[in-house]
């Protein structure tokens, strides 16, 4: 449901901040002081955050992922190594903080920008990331507006309990006119998305997660920021271990200096780029250069497995730009860019050799293709493969059943397509076996394949003019 924000938001963000303080100190002390302490039995560091692409969430292999996932698994690892990091997901971001002061968990690792709200309630860490606050809008629906004035009247929506609220309310101060929807059970994807469908005017934004977003819909667009730049920094109760937050400085201080927070950050934010005439160019460029090496190798993973040469070789383009001594910081590595397990499951054992990468890359693609219900028609059998190569099967099969629910085809890969991108929507992950995932992701990287081998299938010749299986189609 909508609450629509009328012209007490300064009121209701002040009363906030009043409730919060009185939260700390008005309460018995008994109440006040509920602090989880580490459990030298249980050996765990538990850790609060919620589901999404800046914060949790599950990979392609269906492991744990994200950067609060590695930065509190690395801080275990280096401070506390005899215990393990646990983590309680909670519902939306509004949630991370009564966590805290309920005393179920240790530290907040959940993307939390440092406001004077928030300040009232919690302990913050030495920030190791800022982001910007950025209005949203469809540039297919909307001029960019230059100014608070030009978006008085328009439709407004942000996630309730975050920070872009205590922003929206000091602009309010200057601009009276100012008017927002503050709406519950939601994250930010959600309203995004409602904006690349034209269902909302504008949201906010963190720019990361805008810039990852506009990979998923070219319609949305970037105007002006929100109030000044955000810090994101971990939080603790004020009741905590002040050795435990001095460690987490030292951590982040390190990992600052020996370049690790900043490969992560890459990982996570470095690649936000749409397929695009740049994109298009610098891959014919490959095409001459880097690809006449490794054509025979996806020719011979042609006739081991079937697939089309030219779609194993968009694979990993899509994957590594053919760079052969291609590793994340994850430890995925190659021209297929395998993981250990799957590498392991396929018999490699130097995924940086082509021999071995490019081979073990398409039989597990075919392995996947065979994952899928045989009743499948191609070339949708092989779309859904190619998403499980990014994604997993496992949610993959989530958005099957989603599709189901929704009364659209489980079997056809343009259904699968709007179901996907759903699994990030709390409104239907939480109903599912395998819960949230970034399910544009996968949308991304079919279709960016696809593109790719529709354009080596105009420059390349087939390597068996009488081959047709599993070859996707064109359209």
């Amino acid at each position: 449901m909508l609450a629509l924000i009328q012209n007490k938001q300064w009121l209701r963000i002040c009363a906030l901040a009043l409730l919060c303080v009185c939260f700390v100190g008005c309460k018995p002390k008994q109440e006040a002081e509920r602090t989880l302490t580490i459990d030298t039995k249980k050996k765990e560091i538990v850790f609060v955050t919620h589901n999404g692409p800046t914060t949790y969430y599950l990979n392609s292999d269906n492991q744990p992922a994200g950067i609060e996932y590695d930065l509190a698994t690395l801080f275990v690892q280096d401070y506390y190594p005899e215990y393990k990091a646990r983590f309680l997901l909670v519902n939306s971001i509004s949630d991370v903080i009564p966590s805290l002061l309920k005393g179920k968990a240790h530290i907040a690792a959940a993307s939390l920008s440092i406001t004077h709200l928030r300040e009232h309630l919690v302990l913050f860490s030495t920030p190791y990331q800022e982001t910007q606050q950025q209005l949203i809008f469809n540039s297919e629906i909307n001029a960019e507006p230059d100014n608070v004035s030009d978006i008085i009247g328009k439709t407004i929506a942000v996630p309730e309990g975050t920070s872009y609220e205590e922003h929206l309310a000091v602009l309010q101060k200057k601009n009276s006119a100012l008017k927002w929807q503050s709406v519950k059970r939601t994250n930010t994807e959600s309203l995004i998305e409602e904006v690349a469908d034209g269902l909302l005017d504008y949201t906010i934004a963190d720019n990361h997660l805008a810039a990852l977003m506009q990979n998923y819909h070219p319609n949305l667009s970037i105007a002006m920021p929100i109030g000044p730049a955000d810090k994101i920094a971990w939080a603790m109760s004020k009741n905590s271990d002040r050795q435990m937050l001095a460690n987490i400085n030292k951590f982040f201080e390190k990992i600052k200096n020996d370049g690790t927070l900043r490969n992560l950050l890459d990982r996570y934010y470095g690649h936000n780029k749409r397929l695009n005439s740049s994109d298009i160019t610098t891959f014919l460029e490959r095409s001459d250069s880097l690809l006449p090496k490794y054509i025979h190798l996806f020719k011979q993973a042609q006739d081991i497995t079937g697939i089309d040469w030219r779609l194993l070789a968009a694979v990993s383009y899509r994957e590594s730009h053919w760079d052969t001594y291609n590793t994340s910081p994850t430890n995925v590595r190659g021209l297929m860019m395998l993981t250990e397990g799957t590498a392991d499951l396929m018999g490699v054992t130097d995924r940086l050799d082509p021999k071995q990468s490019i081979p073990a890359g398409a039989k597990y693609l075919l392995k996947l293709i065979d994952t899928v219900p045989e009743r499948i028609p191609e070339p949708d059998r092989t779309y859904m493969a190619l998403a499980s190569y990014n994604i997993g099967y496992a949610h993959v099969e989530d958005a099957r059943v989603l599709a189901k629910r929704l009364k659209l085809n489980p079997d056809s890969w343009a259904d699968i397509k709007k179901t996907l991108v759903l699994l990030k929507n709390p409104e239907y992950y939480t109903t599912l076996k395998y819960g949230y995932a970034s399910g544009g992701a996968p949308v991304i990287f079919v279709e960016s394949v696809r593109s790719y081998q529709r354009i080596l299938e105009k420059h390349q010749p087939s390597h068996n003019p009488n081959f047709d299986a599993f070859k996707i189609a064109r359209n």
